[in-house]
């Protein structure tokens, strides 16, 4: 979905992104130990464009405390992504586990802390209404997705992760720098929504 095909209201923009993320299938990790889990892409439309939410994760946290995620967590036993990504969404933000309707996935991702993680994205009710779990996140917000689209707002900076250099993509939006998992999840989703960085303004 590029700028000049913005989504124009109704159900227009479901049925588009439900076939961008249908086809070519999200890739998935081979066999590990690693645990399953999955994260919500909350996606909406207002003033007829595409805005994402993310959140920002409590301080207080012993795990990525004050990072920038996406709601969601380890699946229980017995569920499948789906159900996992609205389940979290539901206990970090309070919203309804029936509200998100689902679109499709993403590319499966593994964190260094030992998750395969498989990032559903899903249609979410405008406005949007939350409660948060004060405990898990400190902050909920949108912003419009071709932000993220924008060079002027991308940094690629060198570093080093277990003394192999590797590029870490950070998205700068206002005061706020979403990097990590969450900056992987956001590229992944400007590739498979056909928005070209390259082009962007």
């Amino acid at each position: 979905m590029t700028e000049s095909t913005a989504p124009t209201g109704g159900q227009s923009w479901i049925m588009a992104l439900r076939e961008q993320l249908e086809s070519p299938p999200a890739r998935r990790l081979p066999a590990s130990e690693d645990r399953r889990a999955a994260v919500l892409v909350p996606l909406y439309v207002d003033a007829n464009e595409l805005w994402v939410v993310l959140t920002k994760r409590a301080e207080t946290l012993e795990k990525h405390g004050g990072q920038y995620a996406f709601p969601g967590g380890a699946l229980d036993l017995g569920e499948n992504h789906w159900q996992a990504a609205v389940r979290e969404t539901e206990e970090e933000l309070g919203i309804e586990r029936s509200k998100p309707l689902l679109l499709g996935e993403l590319d499966e991702a593994s964190t260094p802390s030992g998750y395969r993680i498989v990032p559903c994205v899903a249609a979410v009710p405008y406005p949007l209404e939350t409660t948060l779990n004060e405990g898990e996140i400190a902050e909920v917000f949108s912003a419009p997705l071709l932000a993220f689209a924008n060079p002027r707002l991308v940094e690629d900076r060198a570093v080093d992760i277990d003394g192999v250099q590797r590029m870490l993509r950070i998205y700068h939006v206002g005061s706020r720098r979403i990097w990590g998992l969450t900056a992987r999840i956001l590229q992944n989703l400007l590739e498979r929504v056909g928005v070209d960085m390259t082009g962007a303004e």
